[in-house]
């Protein structure tokens, strides 16, 4: 998985002294460690000769450590990059588990407040439905679902208009599965994020490009479609969620290739 959040940072003052040694790398790897997302197995060697024993030591997690910064890896119109993060999901999660888009944003969100404080614009988030298994999704199950009454107590007045654009590349998947994808998503009573409409013109700009370039996925963007609606909150933690229930309904109407999602804030994208 791959995202990067637009918008302005505030380091924090401490962050501007010499002793700040720690950086968006350091930082996710070491969350990733404390809250046991990360795959961290290894050998560990005992003994000598005939005595000598080798045994496995460590967890499997959500996701391996690649990649982390705050330069700039590419170009994007008219937003500054704040940071991204790369990850490698390697294994396909249980029929009953969604992608991991969810902590892997709330890991982000955590790193991102011991470097300072995140104006959060938009954001885009390379979803590896390659790795999601839609052949063996259970049809009645959504695993997103049972989590998002996490966000039924949010404020109302936090509900946000949100622009979601989801692009296949090469493959022509998500607009021939957008009718459809829209009317999946208004099966559901959940109120975290309501759909209320979809279509495959009027892109935000920002979906037209991606910072990592094609050669990590079968870009360039060339097919997408573009949902509006409204999110029960603007913050990593709920786009965390939406992640993980787009990539379920993009799998549902099989789309097996890496999609990338782009999402702002549908007031925000209006103005500029």
């Amino acid at each position: 998985m791959l995202a990067a959040l637009y918008g302005q940072l505030t380091p924090h003052p401490r962050r501007e002294s010499a002793s700040a040694q720690e950086d968006a790398y350091s930082l996710f790897y070491q969350r990733s460690l404390a809250m046991g997302w990360i795959t961290d197995v290894g050998q560990r060697v005992t003994g000598r000769g005939k005595h000598r024993e080798v045994a496995d030591v460590g967890s499997p997690g959500l996701w391996s450590m690649h990649e982390a910064g705050q330069d700039s890896p590419g170009t994007a119109p008219g937003l500054s990059l704040a940071a991204w993060f790369q990850v490698g999901v390697d294994t396909v999660p249980p029929a009953d588990r969604p992608l991991p888009v969810h902590p892997f944003l709330c890991c982000i969100r955590d790193v991102m407040s011991r470097l300072g404080t995140l104006r959060l614009q938009a954001l885009q988030v390379l979803l590896p439905m390659q790795y999601l298994g839609g052949s063996t999704r259970k049809p009645a199950l959504v695993p997103s679902l049972p989590t998002a009454d996490w966000f039924a107590t949010c404020d109302h007045v936090s509900r946000t208009p949100i622009r979601i654009t989801l692009d296949s590349g090469q493959d022509r998947g998500i607009p021939s599965a957008a009718p459809e994808m829209h009317s999946w998503m208004l099966r559901w009573d959940q109120d975290t994020f309501t759909c209320e409409s979809y279509s495959v013109t009027g892109h935000d700009p920002l979906a037209e490009s991606f910072p990592y370039g094609d050669g990590v996925w079968p870009g360039p963007p060339l097919n997408r479609a573009t949902f509006r609606g409204t999110l029960a909150e603007w913050s990593l933690d709920a786009l965390g969620w939406l992640g993980g229930f787009l990539a379920e309904a993009s799998t549902r109407h099989a789309i097996t290739t890496p999609v990338l999602l782009t999402v702002s804030r549908a007031d925000e994208a209006a103005s500029g």
